[in-house]
């Protein structure tokens, strides 16, 4: 028997919510029926472009009793303040990544799920890439024997384009350049491949000509809780590269997508490669897998949508969001400290303490 598809509202209508929206048109599972910005030109235009009714006020869309969930594509610092309001009016939230602006906002955002009885999803969207859901299953099915080791690195250009009048020009709303800004894709993905990390290493610089506040340059070690380690590597003076292998006793596996198709995921899979190299064979010995088609947009937004129909959490969930999120505090402390191991669990300990410390004061 089908089902009806899902309803939708979504709050903030910029570029992204373009992008995702395009994404829904191609799944029969949900709808996105209600946009809202507070600016009413980008309304109507998003309207009209789009094919989206325009809410006249966030109330209207959180009102509408035939929405089950809404889409957050506002800007970082105003993930909790729309998500708390999301979370009032019993509807269950999608937020793209990062889940907040803060640690602290991440993890007042994860409580609201207990609050108000609603799911939270955190677009981490990047662990959904069709390669990287096939080096998930050869490692869950033991073709890679005992993994050891993983590298990542998410890079592009984009330090050489920095002007005061862009807002990753400034260190305090891009801290740590390309690590918060291209590094927390591959710390999510290196946590879902890996598992739970324990503690993070990292070293910057900057090198841009251009002169903005900004590191540019970021490298960071990871150990995880079972002894594996990692790396994930970033530069924002380099062409475009998003690639991760993972090392194990039988074999490893690498995936590198084109990162010029990322807003067209569903053409990743003709310009990106996956490999595995097995046993003691080398490199030419390898044997080229084929990446099905997917879209990582529509996949992320349909698991949100399920989670709207049974009230159950999925993968993209509040957790693995506080994990990427502390994962780059970690990092940046560790480069305040020249580089000293910093604890996952510290980090996100003492958010929960400044949390406890503020709610004393406002109690």
């Amino acid at each position: 028997m089908s089902t009806s598809p899902v309803k939708l509202g979504i709050i903030g209508l910029g570029r992204w919510a373009k992008v995702l929206t395009r994404a829904s048109k191609q799944s029969d599972k949900f709808q996105i029926v209600s946009g809202f910005s507070r600016s009413e030109e980008k309304r109507q235009a998003f309207a009209k472009e789009m094919g989206v009714a325009a809410a006249p006020d966030m109330q209207t869309m959180l009102t509408d009793p035939t929405i089950a969930g809404v889409i957050l594509t506002v800007p970082n610092e105003q993930h909790l303040p729309v998500a708390r309001e999301v979370a009032k009016a019993k509807k269950h939230i999608y937020t793209e990544k990062p889940i907040a602006a803060t640690l602290d906002d991440g993890l007042e955002i994860q409580e609201l799920e207990s609050r108000y009885g609603v799911t939270v999803t955190v677009g981490h969207s990047a662990r959904l890439l069709a390669g990287i859901r096939k080096i998930r299953d050869a490692i869950d099915a033991g073709e890679l024997g005992r993994v050891a080791f993983i590298e990542a690195n998410f890079s592009n250009e984009r330090a050489l384009e920095l002007t005061p009048e862009t807002w990753r020009w400034y260190k305090a709303k891009a801290p740590g350049g390309p690590l918060s800004q291209l590094a927390i894709h591959q710390f999510d993905i290196l946590h879902y491949l890996g598992g739970e990390v324990a503690e993070a290493s990292s070293i910057a610089s900057k090198l841009s000509p251009v002169g903005a506040e900004v590191d540019d340059q970021s490298m960071t070690l990871l150990k995880f809780t079972d002894g594996k380690v990692g790396y994930v590597g970033s530069s924002w003076t380099s062409p475009g590269i998003f690639s991760v292998r993972v090392f194990g006793s039988k074999g490893l596996m690498h995936c590198e997508i084109d990162f010029s198709s990322w807003d067209v995921p569903s053409k990743l899979h003709l310009t990106s490669s996956l490999y595995i190299q097995r046993g003691k064979d080398g490199y030419g010995k390898r044997e080229d897998l084929k990446i099905p088609e997917g879209d990582m947009f529509r996949a992320e937004l349909e698991l949100f949508a399920e989670s709207c129909r049974t009230g159950k959490p999925n993968g993209l969930t509040a957790h693995n969001g506080i994990v990427a999120v502390a994962m780059v505090n970690a990092a940046l402390l560790s480069i305040d400290q020249r580089g000293q191991l910093v604890s996952i669990a510290d980090v996100i300990g003492e958010a929960r303490l400044r949390i406890a410390e503020k709610s004393r004061h406002v109690a």
